[in-house]
């Protein structure tokens, strides 16, 4: 059969030329790199002695500048110094193991010039064969996250040392009046302990009768709720001993909505005084 060169050719010149963008895009490796450079976040990948063989421009922002260059170096350079012993030990362990690795956190040194906090997602490279040759990682900076986690464990540090250190009885509840939380004062004005305590609606441990100027008005939870408020209370106790008290009230409301989540009260027996 014979082929017409003329038509073969004309074909040929209609055949479209791919640019050296497209043509890279069509090789898998090229691919891959690029892949990598769009994504968002800091990519590296490490061989398995922890050199850093690949890594994304995000990863830019990992790198502090008096670092040099990032290939080639130890992926522990990256880290605060008290934490490379520990970070280069357990990086030979998952080697020598081989189990995919969990989701850790660590302190790096970044082109802020500062340490900060990054949740370090992991996945082995393994050979054709299967065998560990080096762990890909992903990097999310979670340091606000940390200090808002940490700034939140010192409120309530901060609001369990202050109720333990009052004098007065405080008890805390929910919207619904059921009792979330108790001083060591609450305890032992009402013989009952914390555990308890816990669960109990405020109105089966109190019986609140007036409110100062009120008559025989009763204080209910619903007014509770709504401003602050004082009055007088009988608390049964564990001994079933009936104990008057003065009640103070307010509203516990939240800091971003401003709705109310709850009531504090302070109880102090009557002949203490206010």
């Amino acid at each position: 059969m014979k082929v017409n060169s003329g038509a073969a050719s004309t074909a040929a010149a209609r055949r479209p030329t791919l640019n050296p963008a497209r043509r890279a895009m069509l090789n898998p490796a090229r691919r891959a790199t690029l892949n990598i450079d769009h994504l968002p976040l800091p990519y590296v990948e490490m061989d398995a002695r922890g050199i850093i063989t690949r890594a994304n421009r995000a990863t830019l922002t990992l790198h502090h500048p008096e670092q040099g260059e990032l290939i080639g170096r130890s992926g522990w350079d990256l880290l605060a110094i008290d934490e490379k012993h520990r970070s280069t030990a357990a990086f030979l362990s998952l080697m020598a193991s081989g189990e995919e690795p969990p989701v850790i956190c660590r302190s790096i040194f970044d082109r802020s010039g500062k340490f900060r906090t990054y949740e370090i997602h992991r996945n082995i490279i393994r050979t054709t064969g299967g065998k560990p040759a080096g762990v890909r990682m992903i990097f999310m900076d979670v340091t606000e996250r940390k200090n808002a986690l940490q700034e939140a464990q010192r409120a309530c540090q901060w609001l369990e040392s202050t109720m333990r250190s009052l004098a007065d009885a405080l008890i805390l509840t929910d919207a619904l009046g059921v009792i979330r939380s108790v001083n060591p004062a609450a305890e032992r004005l009402s013989g009952w302990n914390s555990d308890e305590l816990m669960g109990m609606a405020i109105d089966e441990l109190l019986s609140i009768q007036a409110r100062p100027g009120g008559g025989n008005a009763a204080l209910s939870l619903h007014a509770m709720l709504e401003l602050p408020c004082i009055g007088t209370a009988t608390v049964m106790t564990r001994q079933r001993q009936q104990i008057k008290l003065e009640i103070s009230t307010s509203p516990i409301l939240d800091k971003n909505t401003g709705s109310v989540t709850g009531v504090a009260a302070i109880l102090r027996r009557m002949n203490e005084g206010l």
